[in-house]
């Protein structure tokens, strides 16, 4: 009988910390879900907006040069799932191939050399052939993929911490304390009795020792969920810089072919007069065709439905508001379970209660949170020089990730690496902005800062001669045109 209650207490404990935890667990599974595909579904259809407005604009030159931009969705989005790529990088990289296309389009009158083209991409900051969209666009990417891929992680890693942490199994000397709390008084004929509320608070207490000890590390990596959360409202709106992408490319491309006449000749003088392939074209610049069309401009007052039947906003608006009912769970778990009245008597009832030995007052002061707390337990004999390994994984896993969120608020690239079962350090770097960082875990880090270089001043602006208008660089303008009112 008594092997029976034993192992009737240890499932009636497992289950009440299920229970509890259980809706946690889902709610961040639910999240991470839904946060997960609206990022994807975002990306899919500003890939698709920008395929169909190009194309429909530019036409059979879109369509030999597409393979540009479905580079730059396929790296955007393999960056969005965990991939190995620096943003940065890799869209200085996507302005400088579209300038090495764009240049051959309008200087169709010469040859260029793979060597000669390299050199054109390297003046891609210098010139700045596509305006200050590059810029602007680079800082508001990287910033908003770093939120938007950290917090979805931070959504993954919070549904396997607590997944982890509520597979509960009590030491020995849990066991008997839980079997001496709830079916003891049966042996006394007591079995309408329920253990008095502090009674009960310090069996969990020590029964949940470890799991105690994970609630700075939990608050410290919700507050940060929090703090990415706002900025994700906020000047890293993914959405605010996913949908008007294909705007900003196309105003891009419109800027390089207006200056292409300066940018030309600085590229000249720089990389040198390349060879001619025909003569007698006329002279004929961008700007004097009175091409100055735009695409409808965006209004970021427009936030529909943008993906997944929903929008950023609505979704982390719930999301915080989970997150905050999250606060301070397992310090809570305890006195969540002993609220049960199925677990322990009501706060009030002092004296009509089982207090371990009979139906009276118990008399012994709750003892606090955390593992090294036990020590004075009197319910619960816990060795506290003997931490859970699975807790002290998730512990680590959290401090991890609250440093990435940290990192994500202020903009800062961190390279992601499988966190969910084991801890390990990463590369190398800094970041934190509001406290240390810690010295167990080291971070890739980029930070998104402008960078000026200034041209060599010492070029001679009469080695240029006047350069012909593209049939290409006209195919643009006729189609913007047509097109214009379209768009408006």
């Amino acid at each position: 009988m008594e092997e029976k209650y034993s192992q009737q207490s240890k499932q009636d404990f497992r289950i009440a910390v299920v229970e509890l935890s259980s809706h946690l667990q889902t709610t961040f599974s639910s999240r991470y879900k839904k946060f997960d595909e609206f990022f994807k579904e975002l990306l899919e259809n500003a890939e698709k907006s920008l395929n169909d407005m190009f194309l429909r604009t530019y036409g059979r030159l879109y369509m030999q040069n597409s393979e540009l931009f479905k580079d730059l969705f396929i790296e955007l989005k393999r960056y969005y799932v965990g991939g190995n790529v620096n943003l940065e990088e890799m869209l200085n990289d996507f302005w400088a191939r579209l300038l090495e296309r764009m240049f051959r389009l309008v200087n169709p009158q010469y040859h260029f050399t793979d060597e000669y083209l390299e050199c054109v991409s390297k003046y891609t900051e210098q010139l700045k052939p596509f305006g200050d969209v590059p810029r602007k666009l680079k800082l508001q990417v990287t910033r908003a993929f770093v939120a938007a891929r950290t917090f979805a992680q931070g959504l993954a890693v919070a549904r396997d911490v607590v997944t982890k942490v509520s597979a509960v199994n009590p030491t020995p000397q849990g066991e008997r304390a839980l079997l001496k709390m709830m079916y003891c008084p049966y042996c006394r004929g007591l079995v309408t009795v329920r253990p008095c509320y502090n009674y009960c608070f310090n069996v969990m207490r020590g029964c949940l020792a470890n799991q105690g000890d994970l609630d700075t590390e939990w608050n410290n990596f919700i507050d940060s969920m929090l703090m990415v959360a706002e900025r994700l409202e906020g000047p890293f709106n993914i959405e605010s810089v996913m949908d008007p992408i294909d705007v900003k490319i196309s105003d891009a491309i419109m800027n390089m072919q207006e200056n292409s006449l300066q940018v030309s000749q600085k590229v000249f003088q720089g990389c040198g007069q390349p060879k001619a392939l025909t003569q007698g074209r006329a002279a004929r610049s961008v700007s004097e065709s009175g091409f100055n069309s735009r695409f409808r401009p965006y209004n970021p007052e427009e936030r529909p439905t943008t993906a997944a039947g929903t929008s950023l906003d609505r979704l982390v608006t719930d999301v915080k508001e989970k997150l905050k009912q999250a606060k301070k769970f397992w310090s809570s778990l305890p006195g969540n379970i002993c609220n049960d009245e199925k677990m322990a008597a009501g706060r009030v009832i002092e004296d009509e209660c089982w207090n371990g030995s009979a139906k009276s007052r118990y008399v012994f002061a709750v003892t606090g949170n955390g593992l090294a707390n036990q020590v004075n337990n009197p319910e619960v004999e816990v060795d506290i020089t003997k931490p859970d390994i699975v807790i002290r994984q998730q512990i680590m896993a959290l401090r991890v990730m609250t440093n990435k969120m940290k990192n994500a608020y202020n903009g800062n690239d961190v390279d992601f690496l499988d966190i969910s079962d084991e801890s390990s350090g990463e590369g190398s770097g800094s970041g934190c902005e509001f406290q240390q960082c810690s010295p167990e875990f080291e971070f890739n880090v980029t930070e998104v800062t402008g960078k000026t270089n200034k041209m060599d001043k010492n070029t001679n602006t009469s080695a240029a001669a006047s350069i012909g208008l593209s049939q290409a660089a006209l195919f643009f303008s006729i189609f913007f045109l047509a097109m214009q009112r379209q768009w408006r």
